[in-house]
């Protein structure tokens, strides 16, 4: 170990630009053994492993480097999946320049960060090579059930952990495939669906079952699924987009990111997609404007360079140093060829015979910090200027649906700040044997928050259920 000094940090290859835009296959290789324990040999393996504080999943990441460094790598994935039921995901798709290498002591001290997640992804992908990942070991059956509505992450770790207790588990999900975002959300380039359906098949090895199109509301409402089940779970992630406010928004050629996103991944299945076979969301040919700063906003610009675009640009309202995305993720995009205009805002969709012509926007200036800390940004008078556009995509984050209403459970009580409210120190909601976890309780976040919600949800329910069954059999 300590070999930081000596050995530079060295992140897995990645396709070049022009090649990778040729097809939506993921851009980085997986570590080959060397490689991986070198850079695993990179970790300081400091006293205090703020790597791992700074994980949501609080990970043992300085140990499974310390294993996977010496090619214990069966025992790596032991450690790492202990705490992470989808590691390879993470790998992948975590933000660690915002996480875990991130907050690298050697980071700091400019010797680069471990390359933390891309090491994750190569002990997991060598376990499944090996067989490593065993089938969930499922606890005796001790006759409860809990439903999970949403079959995204949160509610697939959450499954994962009831099965090892042995409680029987149904997920009810209104789209035709599990798994979320991690299947609609997120493009192939980043996540291969193979990897999630992977986990999905262990799941339904374990005995999960999957009730998919089936929307809550529509097929059995909230009360009904209560009767069905010991305890519920809401899991459903955050789906609607937040609007422009500003005019025309509506018109033809302006469209939710979420939207565009699912489109391209049905059309990544095979799917017939009306809307993209039609040209609506086919970026081919037009020239595309993608408003916003977060992975989603990346997300949309790297799928519109691969359908095709003409041309494709990143409206941000901040600076550089202040979008929310992955740097990482800006980086490749840039590198595919995608323009950014930072501090610049819209004004205006600008539209001929109801179609979306142009984004009128005007340059911003940083300001003062605001009530959140965070810096502030206003107009400068005069500044304005004018983007072309045939494709105009909203990518400026998501909000809760009107859950109480869809789900006919109108007691069900959310926060001013538009998510599911639950107890304190819990994440059981107003209705008792309710719970929920994920992005419906913390807002759009990220996957890995997502996952330990999941498991800490399903860890209250089994405690609940546990205490049931006492309670009953002490009665007898």
């Amino acid at each position: 170990m300590l070999k930081f000094v000596d050995q530079s940090r060295k992140p897995p290859q990645k396709r070049d630009a022009k090649s990778r835009l040729g097809d939506f296959r993921e851009i980085y290789t997986t570590y080959d053994e060397t490689n991986a324990n070198a850079q695993s040999a990179r970790c300081s393996q400091c006293g205090v492993p703020f790597c791992q504080s700074h994980c949501p999943l609080t990970n043992d990441i300085p140990d499974w480097l310390r294993l996977a460094a010496e090619g214990r790598l069966k025992e790596a994935y032991a450690l790492s999946s202990a705490t992470n039921s989808m590691p390879e995901i993470c790998g992948r798709i975590c933000p660690q320049d915002r996480l875990c290498e991130g907050a690298c002591v050697i980071e700091q001290s400019r010797h680069g960060a471990v390359t933390i997640g891309a090491v994750e992804q190569f002990i997991t992908e060598t376990a499944w090579s090996n067989g490593w990942v065993e089938p969930i070991k499922c606890g005796a059956p001790f006759g409860r059930s809990a439903g999970i509505i949403g079959a995204g992450p949160a509610g697939l770790a959450a499954a994962e952990e009831l099965r090892k207790s042995g409680v029987d588990v149904v997920i009810y999900d209104r789209y035709d495939r599990a798994g979320g975002l991690l299947v609609y959300g997120i493009p192939n380039f980043k996540l291969e669906k193979n990897v999630v359906a992977r986990r999905i098949a262990r799941l339904e090895e374990a005995g999960v079952r999957f009730r998919l199109d089936f929307e809550v509301g529509r097929d059995a409402r909230l009360g009904e699924l209560q009767g069905r089940h010991d305890a519920l779970l809401i899991a459903t992630g955050v789906y609607k987009g937040r609007d422009l406010g500003l005019e025309n928004e509506n018109a033809a050629g302006v469209v939710a990111a979420i939207d565009y996103l699912t489109a391209s991944n049905r059309k990544g299945f095979g799917d017939a997609v009306r809307e993209f076979d039609n040209g609506d969301l086919d970026a081919a040919g037009k020239r595309v404007v993608v408003i916003g700063g977060g992975d989603t906003a990346m997300d949309c610009v790297r799928t519109a360079m691969r359908q095709g675009a003409e041309k494709v640009t990143c409206l941000y309202r901040r600076d550089r140093a202040n979008m929310p995305g992955s740097a990482r993720e800006t980086a490749n995009a840039e590198e595919e060829g995608v323009n950014f205009e930072w501090l610049a805002a819209p004004q205006a969709i600008e539209t001929v015979t109801g179609r979306a012509h142009g984004v009128k926007a005007v340059r911003m200036r940083i300001g003062n910090r605001d009530a959140s800390g965070r810096l502030a940004v206003e107009p400068i008078e005069n500044y304005v200027f004018r983007l072309d556009a045939d494709l105009v995509i909203k990518a400026l984050g998501f909000e809760a649906e009107d859950l109480p209403a869809l789900f006919g459970a109108p007691e069900l009580k959310f926060t001013k700040r538009g998510a599911i409210a639950t107890r304190t120190n819990s994440l059981e909601t107003n209705i008792s044997g309710v719970f929920a976890a994920g992005d419906i309780v913390r807002g759009a976040s990220l996957v890995v928050w997502a996952i330990a919600d999941g498991r800490r949800a399903a860890a209250e329910i089994i405690t609940r259920l546990s205490s049931k069954t006492s309670a009953l059999l002490a009665a007898e």
